[in-house]
């Protein structure tokens, strides 16, 4: 059953309008559903098939004020990308033994993993572990790469990955609601940008059907999907 503060925050959303996205923003900022400093989730549904190869949609975004949560990185590399990835701040970095690890142990106390394409055979090993948790890393969001001081940056700066799921859904975190309506309508905007520019070729109709923001604790507010095509532009 839902909490007085949720009803009493719930009471004021009408519940049929698609909201502005900096009202609705600002209306989840000014009503909080929790003591703590929730988490903010924008969700989107487009129209998309995604068990059609060519319309999966993926892909990152660096939002412009971060998430507001520690990312833990693991670097999977050899050689002198070691020295990188320790210099770029990188909480665990390893080879092959860490691979083992992660197979033996089932160790997974990390949240991003990286690894440079000469070390990808081996992780290979971990797919079914990591693939299924969101963890594999992939070229096609930056984290294969030699480059392994900027993904560790971009990592700890808030770089978020978004993939639609089988429904056609795209969850991601936009910050906290202690970062204000203006940042996280920022984050949220760039976040949208980057999804409308993943838009696959054979995508047909209005690709983004629906947009809602929602807190930890708190109602979803719909969302104006027109705002979307601003972003596009």
């Amino acid at each position: 059953m839902a909490g007085k503060r949720y009803r009493e925050v719930a009471a004021k959303i009408e519940r049929t309008k698609k909201y502005p996205l900096e009202e609705a923003v600002a209306m989840m900022v000014g009503n909080p559903t929790a003591k703590f400093d929730e988490s903010v989730e924008i969700a989107l549904r487009l129209s998309v098939d995604p068990r059609q190869a060519d319309q999966n949609v993926r892909g990152s975004v660096l939002l412009p004020h971060g998430t507001g949560r520690r990312v833990r990185v693991l670097v999977l590399a050899k050689g002198e990308k070691v020295k990188e990835a320790q210099a770029a701040g990188a909480d665990y970095i390893g080879g092959e033994e860490l691979v083992k690890k992660i197979q033996e142990e089932n160790w997974l106390d990390f949240e991003r993993v990286i690894a440079t394409p000469d070390i990808m055979s081996a992780v290979g090993r971990i797919g079914k572990i990591l693939g299924p948790r969101g963890l594999m890393p992939n070229p096609k969001v930056g984290t294969v790469t030699f480059d392994v001081g900027k993904a560790v940056s971009e990592a700890k700066a808030g770089k978020v990955d978004f993939r639609v799921d089988r429904a056609g859904v795209v969850h991601a975190p936009i910050g906290k609601r202690s970062f204000g309506a203006e940042k996280l309508a920022e984050n949220a905007h760039a976040l949208i940008t980057a999804i409308v520019r993943a838009k696959p070729a054979s995508a047909k109709g209005n690709y983004i059907r629906s947009v809602a923001i929602s807190s930890t604790m708190g109602p979803g507010l719909r969302i104006e999907p027109a705002q979307t095509r601003v972003a596009a532009a």
